[in-house]
């Protein structure tokens, strides 16, 4: 197993592909310095799965909704997580937990953001430790090393993988650029952030290298504090003439002081700001190789192929509680007894995608022809350790779960006219997962297989210069993990969580492009939704049944004049609820017909001012969330379960953020921001207590480029 204090097996493989990086760099220096100048272009983009692209024309070929941040957004705003720079796109709900989201929690479209049916990938790889065996969101890439970010909803997001119920979130790393640059980050929290960025090529540009390191630590708000360093390592060859080949190397560790527990209600009543649980830790470690070769066949033929390995483990060491003198504390009281629930994880996957464009029947077409295989492994272990041995003591639970799927997917766009584009699809994953028990001395194992085929289809047309109605139909699905379709060692039978999906909307823009908009009408249905284990335990061994979710969402931009700018993004769902009473074995009634899905609010929007005039840009933005209930029961009052999870109604709130970042110099930046600007105090999410809102926080950034 990997532990915080065992890493041989992370200490000895990914590192080596490390070194080969470095070399690689050296390597490129020294090229540079002996090789021509002919044809050298040392700011070419390595090869990169993308889910959208950055050309408006690939935003009009997706016959479904698209947001995309883009890098100067990232600059200007300069959020602490990613998770607060997704909060504007159109339909994305977040459940936060502390201000850098080391564990995240999205949902999109009335799909709980306490669940896991939104895909997320970092440059086309998976980012979730498992996705069949253990998709909780464990692992959060930094915000720092991102560029921009892709959100693509619909029917076209049944290329990339399972779970994409909601649609896929595809991260874009940075990409190598000549020359040095060194970032500073402090503010509130006691937060100390350093940063440096660096890119070298041959003279030829036939060889890139980049690397991307970053360390920050903090005493976190309410003394959450946390220890990080993420390590990003780039490289890019030329091959030949029509073939690239990209290398990217990642180490990130966290140390990070959270836990499960929150404040009790007069606690947060009364203003605390202390951390409820001071000697629990969340240790995670992360290392992965992707090597992503680009091979253009022919003028009308691509082929792109990414293979792709990951490592990790994370620790989490949290101590119990005596609930009655804790009920009566009006506070937690921990015993010396420590559970380590600690989780080690491996991924290999590779993939390839061929993009044929032809003529086929006498029209233009685009075929894209992909297949993926993944195996996955999770070693699931429970240590017993005391306040006094806190980092060991025997296993109360030693299990291994494993999973090996297999992907076949293929797509055709039939460009009709210039007008008019018809989009059809499908995806067939056949997937067999198996658990072990490693303290079971017979009989210790089982195992379970399940054959998904999805079909989508999606339509675009321009019905004016510049304006476009889009709509597609798919069906797509999130497959039971193995501790619920593998519990107690025996086949639960169960389904994977699958859902018929429908989309409509329109957008557009202005020839200027001083004005653009997209808006979007939206159904899902649910034929078998497996309500989360922290919702209602029951459901951990059955099949959960129906639930629908509808609503439109939208977004609205426009350049003022005078360097001004507002845009305005809103999402309302008025609809996200189970279709029919639920009951648990015993027969008792668990959650109503027309209860609202958990952490899934009616209205979320915002808005967003901005200026900009020579070398200065500045920004206001107001967040709305609204309120949401945290449990299927919709408990309206906030319940201290002290053997579990709080429950209860979340009030909703408004957040106001401010930026400014100016230019000095061609090398030389600085910015401010200030977040939570009127120190709104507030009820973010629920768990076991409740999670507090960060207060009103001040960051001020520096950086300098050689």
């Amino acid at each position: 197993m990997l532990t915080h204090s065992n890493t041989a097996a992370l200490s000895i493989r990914l590192p080596i592909a490390a070194a080969v990086l470095a070399a690689i760099g050296t390597l490129a220096g020294h090229q540079a310095s002996a090789q021509t100048t002919r044809n050298a272009d040392p700011n070419r983009d390595l090869p990169t799965i993308v889910v959208v692209g950055k050309a408006q024309d690939a935003i009009d070929r997706q016959p479904a909704a698209v947001s995309l941040i883009t890098p100067e957004v990232l600059q200007l705003v300069q959020p602490r997580s990613t998770e607060e720079a997704l909060r504007t796109v159109p339909g994305v709900a977040i459940k936060p937990e502390e201000e850098t989201a080391i564990v995240t929690n999205i949902g999109i479209r009335g799909l709980s953001a306490a669940d896991y049916k939104t895909l997320i990938l970092e440059d086309g790889a998976p980012v979730a430790p498992g996705l069949f065996v253990g998709n909780a969101r464990y692992y959060n890439p930094r915000i720092q090393r991102m560029d921009s970010i892709e959100v693509l909803r619909g029917a076209a997001s049944l290329r990339y993988g399972p779970s994409t119920i909601g649609g896929v979130i595809n991260y874009i790393t940075k990409q190598p650029r000549d020359g040095v640059e060194i970032g500073l980050r402090a503010g509130s929290f006691g937060t100390r952030e350093a940063s440096l960025e660096l890119g070298t090529s041959t003279r030829s540009g036939d060889g890139t290298f980049g690397a991307f390191i970053t360390h920050a630590t903090s005493d976190g708000f309410m003394d959450k504090g946390y220890d990080m360093t993420d390590v990003v390592l780039k490289a890019g060859f030329e091959l030949a003439d029509n073939q690239r080949l990209g290398l990217k190397y990642t180490n990130y560790s966290n140390d990070a002081n959270i836990s499960y527990r929150g404040v009790f209600l007069d606690e947060f009543l009364a203003g605390a700001d202390y951390n409820p649980a001071p000697d629990d830790w969340f240790l995670t470690e992360r290392r992965s190789l992707d090597l992503n070769h680009e091979w253009q066949i022919a003028s009308n033929a691509r082929l792109n192929t990414l293979v792709y390995g990951s490592e990790m483990y994370r620790d989490y060491w949290r101590f119990a509680t005596d609930n009655a003198a804790s009920g009566a504390a009006g506070r937690w009281i921990y015993t010396d007894n420590v559970n380590g629930n600690n989780r080690s994880f491996e991924r290999f996957g590779i993939e390839s995608r061929l993009v044929v464009d032809h003529s086929s029947l006498g029209i233009a077409n685009e075929t894209e022809l992909g297949v993926r295989y993944m195996t996955e492994e999770m070693h699931d272990q429970t240590v017993a350790a005391t306040r006094a041995t806190p980092r060991t003591g025997p296993l109360n639970k030693d299990v291994i779960d494993s999973a090996d799927s297999l992907a076949l997917y293929v797509q055709n766009r039939f460009v009709l006219s210039d007008r008019l584009a018809l989009t059809a699809g499908l995806r067939a994953e056949r997937y067999e997962q198996r658990r072990e028990d490693l303290r079971v001395p017979a009989n210790n194992r089982a195992d379970t297989s399940n054959t998904e085929v999805m079909p989508g289809v999606g339509v675009t047309y321009e019905i004016a210069p510049g304006v476009q109605l889009f709509a597609n139909a798919y069906e797509a699905f999130s497959p039971a993990l193995n501790g619920d379709a593998l519990n107690g060692l025996q086949d639960q039978r169960l389904d994977a969580e699958r859902s018929k999906n429908f989309e409509a909307g329109v957008r557009g823009r202005t020839e200027s492009e001083r004005i653009r908009y997209e808006l979007t009408v939206f159904r899902m249905d649910f034929d078998n939704q497996i309500i989360p284990a922290n919702s209602n335990s029951e459901f951990q061994v059955t099949n959960g049944g129906a639930t629908f979710h509808q609503g439109v969402e939208g977004g609205f931009g426009i350049d003022v004049g005078a360097g001004f700018g507002v845009n305005a993004t809103f999402t309302y769902i008025p609809d996200a609820e189970f279709d029919g009473d639920r009951f648990d074995r015993n027969g008792n009634l668990t959650t109503p017909d027309g209860n609202r899905i958990p952490y899934t609010p009616e209205w979320i929007a915002n808005l967003g001012l901005t200026y900009s005039r020579g070398d200065f840009r500045g920004s206001l933005n107001v967040h709305r969330m609204g309120a949401q209930y945290t449990d299927v029961m919709n408990t309206v009052p906030i319940a201290e379960n002290l053997t579990g999870f709080f429950t209860g109604r979340i009030d909703g709130y408004t957040l106001v953020d401010l930026s400014v970042l100016y230019n000095v110099s061609d090398e030389l930046s600085i910015g401010a921001a200030v977040k939570n600007a009127t120190d709104e105090h507030y009820i973010a999410s629920l768990r076991q207590g409740i999670y507090v809102g960060p207060e009103r926080s001040y960051d001020v950034t520096l950086k300098y480029r050689f």
